[in-house]
């Protein structure tokens, strides 16, 4: 019994204390002392819903010279007349078509790829349709000196029990489970870390590494975009996106499944690393619970290893209450994180085993064979 309470221990005091340490790792960027040039680019396939909120906050910019440019990657709604009415009013703004999708290529990729194409701009910031701005985004992004890819994970907007549980899962892998310290001083490309959601590059980097076309095949593209220019010698930062962008990701639960199952196969869903995820998920966040209450009732709460599972475990909720803070989380996020746990890894299961079975992705009407 000692073993495994020590051993439980050890498991949750490793996120709890990396999340406390990426708290203050973890800080929103100064404004720059001069004005960048800025693309702000918007792949869009079907975002009636949300495109003109996009744009609107893009356009709201400061700090920065900007211009802002859609592909409408074949959309079948109302997607293009929304922008091109806005582009009508507002000259930094512009739609473009784009070409049809290449055999092997993913759509995002894809989309991206044609953007970067539109713009001589020294600055690109990828922006998903979802992804609002704010105003100083586009400046407070701007890679320091000896940075080319700086990303940030916005604001979540969260509605309902499901995504309230599994949606901050994003934030919790950060920072429970990446070494930012440690990620700034080492180039390795297995430390990078980047949200597609945002992302700014340096444009003659991103040009020289292959741009979105090196990574083609690929459907998380700001992992492997930071991979990819790691993997060339070019540096990559993880900042607080928080208070720069806001994001509602998915509005129904089986959304919020399709979209962390469609590429899953390419972060934690992998044949080998799902395992150690699983033991460090189950037993850094679900265990200590059960081992406490084994604890407990058996009276070894009073040994030095309950004693020592208590502390990991009043360690591990303070961590997750800062992370909610840090992350502007609703306070139900931090009551329903071990339902977030079970979830995440029940859908990184199921795409793994998926995977296996040789089922495709379908995503935006179209339909991929998962990489991994």
């Amino acid at each position: 019994m000692t073993v495994l309470l020590l051993i439980t221990a050890a498991l949750t005091l490793l996120p709890a204390l990396n999340t406390l340490f990426n708290a203050w790792q973890l800080q929103t960027p100064a404004m720059p002392g001069a004005g960048p040039s800025v693309a702000i680019l918007i792949p869009a396939r079907d975002e009636e819903a949300v495109i003109g909120a996009c744009v609107d906050a893009a356009l709201t910019s400061i700090g920065a010279d900007i211009e802002v440019i859609v592909l409408d990657d074949g959309s079948r709604d109302r997607t293009r007349p929304i922008v091109e009415a806005r582009a009508k009013r507002d000259q930094r703004l512009r739609i473009e078509a784009a070409p049809p999708l290449p055999d092997g290529w993913k759509g995002k990729p894809h989309a991206c790829q044609a953007l970067s194409k539109l713009t001589k701009r020294p600055y690109l910031l990828f922006v998903d349709a979802d992804v609002r701005l704010a105003p100083t985004a586009a400046a407070r992004l701007v890679p320091a000196a000896g940075v080319d890819l700086v990303s940030g994970v916005p604001r979540q907007i969260v509605k309902g029990a499901i995504e309230m549980a599994v949606i901050p899962m994003i934030n919790s892998l950060i920072f429970g489970y990446l070494p930012v310290a440690l990620m700034r001083r080492n180039p390795q490309q297995s430390l990078a870390a980047a949200c597609g959601q945002m992302v700014m590059v340096r444009a003659s980097a991103y040009r020289q590494v292959g741009g979105h076309g090196a990574i083609a095949g690929f459907m998380h593209d700001g992992m492997q975009l930071a991979r990819l220019f790691r993997r060339h010698g070019f540096g990559t930062d993880l900042v607080l996106g928080t208070e720069l962008a806001q994001c509602r990701m998915y509005d129904h639960p089986q959304a919020v499944f399709a979209g962390f199952a469609k590429n899953a196969t390419e972060g934690m869903a992998k044949p080998v690393a799902l395992p150690v995820w699983t033991l460090l998920l189950f037993g850094g966040h679900l265990l200590p619970w059960i081992a406490l209450a084994v604890a407990l009732v058996s009276g070894t709460a009073a040994s030095p290893a309950g004693a020592a599972l208590i502390i990991s475990v009043a360690l591990l909720i303070a961590a997750r209450i800062v992370q909610s803070a840090k992350c502007r989380e609703p306070w139900q996020a931090v009551v329903l994180h071990p339902l977030g746990v079970i979830l995440t890894l029940a859908i990184q299961w199921w795409a793994l085993l998926g995977w296996l079975r040789g089922r495709q992705v379908e995503w935006r009407g179209r339909s991929y064979v998962p990489t991994v």
